[in-house]
């Protein structure tokens, strides 16, 4: 209980991170300070998260969840053994320790094998169609959780490192934020005081509401809400979260300083921030040609920052409260191309997903010998979102209306994979 009245429109949980993070910086009392940062962690462990690591190109899962090492195509690297269930690359050592808090799910099959078709498949649970645009896991998510985000300044929608599916009819309110791996937002520093960027803006909302009474649809409305949210979190204290280079250096090495790395460290920060979906992007799996010398310096990469972040939120608190999905847009090939490379292939890969309501240490599904085919029920795009959303306590009977005015049901009505539960 604060022993005070809080100033009008200040919620308790806004006013404990606010303070604590002044009182960090004068440091009068290193207890004051240890005690607010405690109860601001506290707070932020009741709202809900989502981390998507997308690894753009499409991965081959084959090298690295579901090793195949006595097929004639299974690759050159050898399988170890987790603190899980299974075996992964032995490439993946710091992730082998961490396993018994994410899920291996290997009987992913799905239908789109294209990278602009299956990212859009992949990143909404829809393919792709010219008279809709769906609406990706962070819309959707930042949607459905907007109640918990009344004292959030930052986007609820924030892509680290590259481009993400969009808001589709949800509108643009939902839209991804994008920034690089050092928090760097493009065109969001204005180069005028306050005062001028202030007059600015008045000027524009008084354009903005002119073109909106002329009935031209919903894009000046939605653009509008954009350039408030745009102007308010360009003054706000919460865009520290998006500083990683205030970490001490010993955090910095574990999650390594490379874009994922960092990216990965800022995806932590806004966990704790309240921000309900952040996206973080490590590109370059497209392997058709030098498949095996790529994965050589890509693995540990991926070893250091994904095995640092699940760590860190299991260590802090806050694992129970974010799920962590990895995927591509596909897997790749059973088959060694003539390039030592491996092709497009969506008929058997995997996926890994940890943290909230999805138990830790599972395997789920199989694939025969050679990684051809799965031997499993196979799970779809849609199950997979079903069950990230069904972990975060969303409604799966959610339904909304495109902007056609069709019904559009959350997840496509996929189903939830029920061996990750219980």
């Amino acid at each position: 209980m604060l022993p005070f009245t809080l100033p009008k429109g200040m919620s308790r949980r806004h006013f404990l991170r606010h303070l604590a993070h002044r009182v960090t910086l004068a440091a009068p009392s290193l207890a004051l300070a240890h005690s607010l940062r405690a109860q601001a962690a506290e707070l932020s462990q009741s709202h809900r998260s989502c981390i998507l690591l997308w690894m753009g190109g499409g991965p081959p899962t084959i090298d690295l969840w579901d090793m195949k090492p006595d097929a004639a195509t299974g690759g050159p690297f050898k399988p170890m053994g987790t603190n899980g269930a299974g075996q992964i690359n032995q490439q993946l050592p710091k992730l082998a320790m961490q396993m018994q808090h994410l899920s291996l799910v290997r009987s992913m099959s799905t239908r789109e094998a294209d990278h602009q078709r299956g990212r859009y498949y992949m990143q909404t649970g829809f393919v792709p169609s010219p008279n809709v645009q769906h609406p990706s896991y962070g819309a959707v998510i930042a949607h459905e959780l907007a109640s918990q985000t009344a004292d959030l300044e930052i986007p609820p929608f924030v892509s680290v490192g590259g481009m993400s599916e969009g808001p589709g009819f949800l509108g643009m309110g939902y839209a991804p934020f994008q920034v690089d791996s050092r928090g760097r937002v493009k065109n969001l520093d204005m180069g005028v005081d306050l005062a001028r960027q202030s007059d600015r803006a008045r000027l524009l909302a008084v354009l903005e509401q002119r073109f909106a009474r002329e009935d031209r649809g919903n894009a000046a409305s939605e653009h509008a809400k954009v350039l408030e949210k745009t102007f308010l979190l360009m003054t706000s204290s919460q865009m520290e979260a998006f500083r990683v280079d205030r970490e001490p250096e010993k955090v910095l090495q574990q999650y390594g300083d490379t874009n994922f790395g960092r990216g990965c460290l800022m995806a932590r920060r806004l966990v704790e921030t309240g921000v309900p979906f952040i996206e973080v992007n490590m590109g370059g799996w497209d392997l058709h040609q030098n498949c095996f010398t790529s994965l050589e310096t890509k693995l540990p990469e991926l070893d250091k920052a994904m095995s640092a972040l699940v760590e860190d939120l299991v260590q802090r608190g806050l694992w129970q409260n974010t799920v962590v999905l990895w995927m591509g847009e596909f897997g790749r090939t059973p088959r060694i191309n003539g390039n030592a490379g491996r092709d497009h292939w969506a008929r058997s890969w995997s996926a890994v997903v940890g943290g909230g309501d999805i138990g830790g240490g599972r395997v789920v599904g199989a694939t025969n010998e050679d990684g051809t085919r799965v031997t499993t029920e196979s799970y779809s795009s849609e199950d997979l979102m079903a069950t990230v959303c069904h972990a975060m306590g969303i409604s799966l009977h959610t339904t909304f209306t495109s902007n056609n005015g069709r019904p559009m049901k959350i997840a496509n009505g996929g189903k939830v994979i029920g061996e990750l539960f219980g």
